[in-house]
């Protein structure tokens, strides 16, 4: 995977505005490839599911407690990624009280199918989902590639260590 260019790709997301007012001041707003990867450094990190357990017990809130160590090594942002809508993922996001790490929905899978990393997870009733991997994205080319043993569609377990924020923090800084 390193040397591979991301996909390109429209995301469909649901951003704040307040001009909008109500208690629903969103609005939506494509959002492409170019605009979250383009001209950066970034860690991009997928995951199963927004809400699941190892998501957000472990991974995500790791990844926004180390986001100052991460800017400190040259990293621009950190994403977050599931093959969920834009309304499940900026829930999440809100539940985790992110300040550090964005949310991107990929709602329909094309960035993740594009990828080579949509897998059937339909054995635990979630339908095509993301196998859990992270990058090092600069400039909308891979760097670095940290993908999770046993990749494979109907997986009975839900692997996760290469892609920790821990081990990419590791290998950034060595």
């Amino acid at each position: 995977m390193n040397g591979k260019k991301v996909p390109s790709v429209t995301f469909h997301t649901r951003v704040r505005d307040e001009a909008i007012g109500g208690d629903n001041p969103f609005r939506w707003q494509d959002m492409t490839s170019d605009d979250y990867f383009k001209g950066k450094r970034v860690i991009l990190f997928s995951l199963p599911g927004a809400f699941t357990p190892t998501c957000s017990t472990f991974q995500l809130p790791d990844f926004e407690k180390l986001a100052d160590k991460f800017k400190e090594l040259g990293i621009d942002e950190i994403y977050c990624m599931a093959v969920n809508d834009s309304f499940v993922m900026n829930a999440w996001a809100k539940g985790q009280k992110l300040e550090n790490v964005k949310v991107i929905p990929d709602g329909s899978g094309e960035f993740t199918r594009k990828m080579g990393m949509l897998v059937n997870k339909d054995n635990i009733g979630f339908g095509m989902r993301s196998w859990r991997y992270a990058a090092v994205i600069k400039d909308g080319v891979v760097e670095k590639w940290f993908e999770e043993e046993g990749f494979s569609d109907l997986c009975e377990s839900d692997p996760y260590g290469v892609s920790a924020p821990q081990n990419i923090l590791k290998a950034l800084a060595s």
